[in-house]
């Protein structure tokens, strides 16, 4: 260990979760664990009853989404690669690819390979698979992607299980994006979206109407969203902006047509679906750092309440369930002993632990993290979260803010590997949630419009300046450090933010707005670019303001060392920011480093460059603003 370390080797934080998603067959009897060593990941299949291994699957260093079953003897594996897709204008992508694992003959095949005779498509999906039993057939739908002589459309296919036939069962009109399937496998709702124009449609699908429009809005940003089917089945739920800015739910009458509003508290949060039907059935939202989880079924409402008090102390989230809501996978972390996944069956009144999340934690290794609030400069209240190292008095402490990606995301309670590496080393952690950061409110998040680079930058500082007035930490020993948004926060704090920091580590970084706005524009369309226009407060693309508050423009104002992280297979923030930004700063003759991640994505999903990423950070770190 170096410094003042009081944690596990980096290894330990820096690898891959050990478990990285967890799935139950639909009687439970099964359950599959995507899990990983290294960088290899392999999907295990083991009985709830007695352990026992049913099917293995070694998937080596594919990036493996997540899995889901179709029915007890199939499992869809989501993989995905950074790909040019065939036929489809744009630069590469991350693309995801469905694999099925057929449990009793241990076969693994493309899930879209057997297409019908004169549909030519690829073999990605843009959703999550659907599953369906009709006719005692198991049915799987997913959207996808087909060619109509030169142009390429998103449907949706589906599949039998049984036969592996594949059968697009809606084109889809111009636009279309997103379907709601009914119990019975029938599909009866379609949103579309026209990118140029901002309109937003829906059509309904009934036995007696058949298609039918019933709803057409302009909305450049924001558009509805389908949510699900309500109790009842008779009715649609979609997702609007209320006056307020926020989101609330309407529900559609599919056999009159009447909207309706919903006066559901839950809207705008995070819906659990029944996988069987696509009924509502709850939503989970996290209030302040206490997640909630809302049931409307009296009996799911009183097993969550069981299953929460069978772990006090900790945060409790639901994985997966059986179709009967009789066996649960939950993810319980620990303050004390960090993430694992715990098997929990109601009927037997007893829970299995499945694994750890990060093995070779110990209770040693995790710092303590608590929720901390201060004043920005203007008064705005900002929340957030302080890891301070074990073994050492929290006074006069070395801090690294750690600045969250998004930006409309925040960060949370409970472990994160990045901190609690950093804290192991002897460092202080903040994570402000800035404003413009999701999930707080709708007008926490809309505070953040017009301010990269400004106020959302400040809130960061001001964190700084909060602490260092506590007497918590050194203000003349403190770094930024961030990912994806949380990048271009570091490289705003070397070039525009001055006298704050003395270091700053900036992973997959946007440095240039304008090009951020023309990437997206490129790949997703124009409803993307006026999304990331409006953050950045600029009017069009030539708006001044873009180059004003971009990096790569001031790298000549730079007063620290940079330290710069990028996968070349990013195709969320291109290397191009990176690669731009470090010659900017070598011309100026800035002190800088750049260290380029092959085969590496946004997120980094690889096992080693992963590590390599860490400790990396960790040795600028140490290197720049010593913990001892």
């Amino acid at each position: 260990m170096s410094g003042l370390a009081r944690g596990a080797p980096l290894e330990t934080y820096g690898r891959l979760p050990n478990i990285e998603d967890v799935s139950l067959s639909p009687s439970g009897a099964y359950v599959a664990l995507v899990a990983t060593d290294g960088d290899a990941r392999t999907v295990i299949v083991k009985s709830t009853a007695d352990g026992k291994l049913r099917a293995l699957s070694q998937a080596g260093k594919v990036k493996v989404r997540g899995v889901t079953w179709a029915g007890e003897d199939n499992l869809i594996i989501e993989t995905s690669s950074t790909q040019l897709g065939f036929g489809v204008y744009g630069p590469r992508a991350e693309r995801t690819v469905p694999i099925r694992l057929n449990l009793k003959d241990r076969e693994v095949d493309a899930l879209l390979a057997l297409m019908p005779d004169g549909v030519e498509a690829m073999n990605t999906i843009s959703c999550r698979p659907m599953v369906r039993t009709i006719q005692g057939r198991t049915m799987v739908f997913v959207c996808g992607t087909y060619f109509t002589n030169s142009d390429s459309r998103t449907g949706l296919f589906r599949v039998d299980m049984a036969r592996g036939h594949v059968e697009l069962v809606e084109a889809g009109a111009a636009g279309a994006y997103d379907w709601i399937i009914d119990k019975d496998g029938q599909v009866v709702a379609e949103a579309a979206y026209q990118d140029r124009s901002g309109v937003w449609s829906l059509r309904v699908k009934t036995p007696a109407n058949g298609w039918r429009k019933v709803e057409k809005v302009l909305s450049p940003n924001d558009k509805p969203e389908l949510v699900g089917l309500t109790a009842d089945l008779h009715s649609i739920i979609v997702e609007v902006q209320d006056q307020a800015g926020g989101r609330t739910w309407r529900q559609l009458a599919m056999d009159t047509g009447a909207w309706t509003d919903s006066a559901d508290e839950t809207a705008g949060e995070n819906v659990i679906l029944d996988g069987r039907d696509g009924r509502v059935i709850g939503a989970y939202a996290l209030y302040g750092d206490e997640p909630r989880y809302t049931f409307y079924g009296a009996q799911d409402a009183a097993t969550w309440r069981g299953v929460q008090k069978a772990y006090p102390g900790d945060l409790v989230g639901l994985v997966a369930w059986s179709d009967d809501h009789k066996k649960l996978v939950v993810r319980v972390d620990s303050a004390q002993y960090g993430p694992a996944f715990a098997l929990v069956d109601i009927a037997a009144g007893s829970a299995d632990w499945l694994g750890p999340e990060f093995v070779g934690m110990k209770a040693a290794d995790i710092a303590r993290k608590t929720s901390i609030h201060y004043a920005a400069a203007d008064g705005t209240e900002i929340t957030g979260y302080l890891t301070l190292p074990n073994g050492r008095d929290p006074k006069g402490l070395p801090l690294i803010v750690l600045a969250h990606g998004g930006p409309a995301v925040r960060d949370e309670p409970g472990f994160d590997w990045e901190a609690q590496a950093l804290a192991s080393r002897g460092y202080a952690v903040l994570q402000p949630n800035f404003r413009g950061s999701g999930g707080l409110s709708a007008a926490f998040e809309a505070a953040g419009y017009g301010e990269w680079g400004r106020k959302m930058q400040t809130d960061l500082s001001d964190g700084v300046r909060y602490l260092a007035k506590q007497g918590v930490i050194d203000p003349k020993r403190v770094c930024i450090a961030g990912g994806s948004y949380g990048g271009y926060a570091a490289l705003a704090g070397a070039t525009i933010n001055h006298g704050v920091y003395r270091c700053a580590v900036d992973y997959a970084g946007v440095s240039d707005l304008r090009a951020l706005v023309t990437d997206f524009k490129t790949r997703s369309g124009e409803e993307s670019a006026r999304y990331w226009r409006r953050f950045i407060g600029a009017r069009d693309d030539s708006d001044p303001v873009m180059a004003t508050y971009s990096p790569v423009n001031r790298a000549a104002e730079a007063d620290i060392p940079i330290l710069m992280i990028h996968g070349r297979d990013d195709t969320v923030v291109p290397i191009a920011h990176s690669r731009k930004m470090a010659e900017a700063l070598r011309r100026a003759g800035k002190p800088v480093e750049f260290v380029e991640l092959p085969s590496e994505d946004h997120w980094l999903s690889r096992g080693e460059t992963r590590l390599r990423m860490l400790q990396a950070e960790v040795a600028f770190l140490e290197k720049n603003n010593p913990p001892n």
